[in-house]
């Protein structure tokens, strides 16, 4: 296919792909009225009020085209920022595919370092200063300067507040005072921070490097002392369109300003909702979206509130959601109307623990994925990334891949470059043996793949191997949608267009999805959607979290909660649990959020009562187990590892690796006679903790976590074999091979031994 012939593959929003417009009307084909009224508002301030899910990045993108499309403008003039790379990535592969090549789409950040690369040798003078990607060490050298000692999850908040201090363009003598106004909780002393932030500062300078606030600090510095640099930007740049506009912070408006000259007339276009404002603790404010009318009064205001993303019951959740907010974005929330067909009820559920809950969710998300649903369209969301462990576990136990959202970019993994080299080496050939009586682009694909060890069956676990292969089967995905398309549109698929394909989605960062569940934290979610949405941990203290203390810091959990249920295209589960461990004591309550929305309670319930009974409770509760203490240091064990170790993560560990090793190597055997995953037998975890503890009697055995009535049966005699130095295998009976379903299921034990179905 040839590159004009391969641009004529427009991207249709989910994946798939159709034909390229043919001229300027072709654009604004299949918009609805309000996104009509936006692609087509080409002149003065735009604003674009945008609630979840009503095609913000479809409007934006077909505005842009069809200015250029219709001359009115240049593609080389036009500027579309966002705030992050994967969004800028997908708006420029969405801009390729409308016919609106050349328009640069970049985040902030971007787009300023690049002018700051171009201008600093005429305004400063001498190469830019070296950048510095992660400020984290050199805050802990400026905190060590100050003669303050500062612990590693102290350190992480220390390096937020000067980000914050920064983004908020605060000077280090102002930040106590600045703190203090803005109600701000300090995580030490605002005196002492303010003296590691100077320091920080004067290291920087002593050193010649900045950090990614000093982009946008010296790039709108430059812009603000030499007009003539900033004539020649707004010379290049005339129309602007900034995507998230309630995620601004004063730091991005004062170099958005320099770039449009700030005048009301400005040719602008802001697209934003200030129901979804959750990253104001990083000096975000949603103040420039609502206050937009007040600088531009010309301005054009579209609402977008046609909801085509999540069924009506889902929409019903979130706007019920909303109605109980208060505050100034409140008051400017957009009521969503479902365009979908009706869909199943939002489901609630409490379970006895956290472990209990992350088995029961990871059992449904089994049936999902039998009834049809695939992995890459689930999605487990939660309010902080420590909470990811134990899902990562009870997914792990039934053999269910995953990804942790914030992963290395699929276009920069080893094995995806390696496959590029692959295929691109085919594509050369033309008759390259490896794709000889392949007899369609997705099987030829395959069979370049092969040669570097894929398979159309996945590997069992979930590991490194599993997770290379998941991202070798999304290019194999990636050729059948490529195929489809280019069918439909009556082009022809060869290797050589689908090559460049690759190519233009690795430059626009446009990455095929991944199969496996995602688990992510509710803020990384943020842009994002899938078929099926589990929001777990939904009680008071984790949302809104225990230092949520303002009025405005609990509205923003608020916010976050309808982020996360403005995910679901379908299917909706709430969750929560009583205790955070088995056996422990039950007093936790339901987030307060769901006080009226989840059946049988009303607004305030959660305030002074336990969870109600109204909402379905877990079947598989455990038996009561009281507090772990560290067998070392005595401290009482929250996380699931430390307790199953039953030591703290940083005490010395009594393990013996030459138990550990046989352990590993049994393990394999066992796993391979019966044809199931090795995690099924022990967890590395379990095996941990064996070779710490060396039980000696099936009793020392049984209070191992991990280690249950099931395991302790099958596999008890072996284990205790192996601890005492004995071989297993000598005069063991053969066991008759039986790799059912049964077995495999009764084999997937929760931590205290029990099958969640009992």
């Amino acid at each position: 296919m040839e590159p004009m012939q391969e641009a004529l593959m427009i991207d249709d929003g989910r994946g798939g792909y159709g034909a390229r417009p043919a001229d300027p009307d072709a654009v604004l084909a299949g918009l609805d009225p309000e996104q009509r009224a936006v692609a087509t508002a080409l002149q003065g301030p735009v604003c674009v009020l945008a609630g979840a899910g009503t095609g913000k990045t479809r409007a934006i993108t077909h505005r842009i085209a069809y200015g250029v499309r219709t001359g009115v403008f240049q593609p080389q003039q036009v500027l579309a920022v966002t705030f992050t790379a994967r969004a800028a990535g997908e708006m420029r592969g969405r801009l390729r595919q409308l016919g609106a090549d050349g328009v640069q789409a970049r985040t902030f950040h971007s787009a300023a370092l690049r002018q700051l690369q171009y201008f600093w040798p005429r305004a400063v003078g001498g190469e830019v200063p070296r950048l510095l990607e992660r400020k984290v060490q050199l805050v802990a050298e400026a905190a060590g300067r100050c003669g303050l000692r500062v612990q590693r999850t102290e350190l992480r908040d220390l390096t937020s507040e000067v980000e914050w201090a920064k983004v908020t363009q605060i000077v280090p003598d102002d930040y106590p005072v600045a703190v203090a106004k803005a109600g701000r909780e300090a995580p030490r002393d605002p005196a002492e921070i303010a003296r590691v932030y100077a320091t920080y500062e004067q290291t920087k300078r002593d050193r010649n490097v900045i950090d990614f606030e000093d982009v946008l600090l010296l790039t709108a510095a430059i812009l603000e002392d030499r007009p003539e640099i900033a004539e020649r930007v707004r010379g290049q740049y005339r129309h602007f369109t900034v995507d998230e506009y309630q995620d601004v912070s004063p730091l991005q408006q004062r170099l958005l300003d320099q770039w449009t000259g700030g005048g009301s007339g400005a040719s602008l276009c802001v697209v934003g909702d200030a129901s979804q404002t959750i990253y104001s603790f990083t000096g975000a404010t949603p103040d420039y979206l609502l206050n937009f009318r007040t600088r531009h009064p010309d301005a054009t205001v579209v609402k977008l509130v046609r909801d085509y993303r999540s069924t009506p019951q889902v929409v019903h959740l979130a706007n019920g959601l909303l109605a109980q907010a208060r505050g100034e974005a409140a008051r400017h929330r957009l009521e969503l109307v479902s365009q979908r067909e009706a869909g199943p009820d939002p489901v609630y559920l409490e379970h006895p623990d956290e472990p209990a809950e992350a088995e029961a969710t990871a059992h449904r998300i089994r049936e999902l994925l039998a009834e049809g649903v695939r992995a890459s369209e689930i999605a487990v969301l939660f309010r902080t990334n420590s909470q990811s462990e134990v899902y990562e576990q009870a997914l792990a136990d039934l053999g269910i891949s995953y990804q942790l959202k914030g992963a290395e970019r699929f276009f920069e993994r080893p094995e995806v470059r390696e496959a590029g080299l692959l295929l691109r080496g085919a594509a050369r050939a033309g008759d390259d043996p490896l794709t000889d009586g392949a007899p369609d682009l997705a099987a030829q694909v395959r069979a370049v793949l092969a040669s570097r060890g894929f398979t159309p069956v996945p590997p069992a676990g979930s590991g490194a191997v599993r997770e290379r292969w998941e991202s070798l089967a999304a290019l194999v995905r990636l050729a059948e949608e490529f195929e489809a398309g280019s069918r439909a549109a009556g082009e022809p698929a060869d290797l050589a267009a689908y090559v460049a394909e690759l190519d233009a989605r690795a430059a626009a960062q446009h990455a095929p999805a991944v199969e496996g569940v995602t688990l992510a934290s509710l803020h990384a979610a943020k842009g994002l959607e899938w078929d099926a949405v589990f929001l777990v941990g939904l009680t008071e203290g984790m949302l809104p979290i225990i230092y949520a203390k303002t009025d405005e810091q609990l509205e923003e959990e608020r916010r976050l909660l309808y982020v996360g249920v403005t995910r679901a295209r379908a299917h909706l589960s709430l969750s929560w649990a009583l205790s955070r461990s088995p056996g422990g004591r039950a007093g936790r309550k339901p987030s307060r959020f769901l006080d009226g929305l989840r059946p049988g309670s009303a607004v305030g319930g959660s305030a002074g009562r336990a969870g109600a009974g109204a909402a379905e409770r877990s079947a598989g509760r455990r038996a009561p187990r009281g507090p772990v203490k560290c067998r070392v240091c005595d401290r009482t064990l929250t996380e699931a590892v430390e307790r199953k170790l039953r030591r703290c993560e940083d005490c010395p560990s009594t393990m013996d690796e030459g138990l550990y090793e046989r352990l590993r190597e049994w393990r394999s055997r066992r796993a391979k006679e019966q044809a199931v995953p090795a995690y099924v037998v022990f967890t590395d975890a379990t095996l941990m903790a064996i070779a710490e503890d060396a039980p000696t009697s099936v009793a020392d055995l049984s209070r191992i976590s991990g280690v249950g009535a099931l395991k302790l049966d099958k596999y008890g005699s072996d284990v205790l074999s192996l601890c005492s130095g004995e071989d297993p295998e000598v005069g063991r009976a053969a066991e008759p091979d039986d790799p059912s379903a049964e077995v495999v299921e009764d084999l997937v034990e929760d931590e205290s031994g029990n099958s969640p179905e009992k």
